[in-house]
C-alpha cells in the first residue's frame, strides 16, 4: 500500500523560499515519475512540476525559473525547492506518483497515488 506524505509548507512572506518534501512508503519509486501539483482555494488542481525516473524535469510555465523538483531515490523522497514565493503561489501542494508510466505527465488524472497535501501560504 503506497503512502505519500508531504511536509515543509508553512506561512511565509513574499520573496521567501521553501523546500517541500514528499516521503513515500510502501513502494520503491525508482522507476516512477513523480509530480507536484497545487490547488488554490476555488481553483482546480494544477500541475506545477514533474520528474521522471531519469531525472528529467518539467515545469508549468507559471513556476518556471522559481521551482526546482528533485528526487532522492535511495530515500524514496521527492523535493520541491521554491524561491521568490509570490502570494499567488498560495495553495495546498500535493505530491503524486504515477504507477504505470515511465513518462512525466501533466494531467492529474494520470497519477495513481496522492499525498494529503501541505499548505503553503504566502503573505504580501
Amino acid at each position: 500500500q503506497v503512502r505519500l506524505v508531504e511536509s515543509g509548507g508553512g506561512l511565509v512572506q513574499a520573496g521567501d523560499s521553501l523546500r517541500l518534501s514528499c516521503a513515500a512508503s510502501g513502494r520503491t519509486f525508482t522507476k516512477n515519475p513523480m509530480g507536484w501539483f497545487r490547488q488554490a482555494p476555488g481553483k482546480e488542481r494544477e500541475f506545477a512540476a514533474g520528474i521522471g525516473p531519469s531525472g528529467i524535469t518539467y515545469y508549468a510555465n507559471s513556476v518556471e525559473g522559481r521551482f526546482t523538483i528533485s528526487r532522492e531515490n535511495a530515500k524514496n523522497t521527492v523535493y520541491l525547492q521554491i524561491v521568490s514565493l509570490k502570494p499567488e503561489d498560495t495553495a495546498v501542494y500535493y505530491c503524486a506518483l504515477d504507477g504505470d508510466s515511465w513518462l512525466v505527465r501533466r494531467n492529474s488524472d494520470e497519477y495513481d497515488y496522492w499525498g494529503q497535501g501541505t499548505q503553503v501560504t504566502v503573505s504580501s
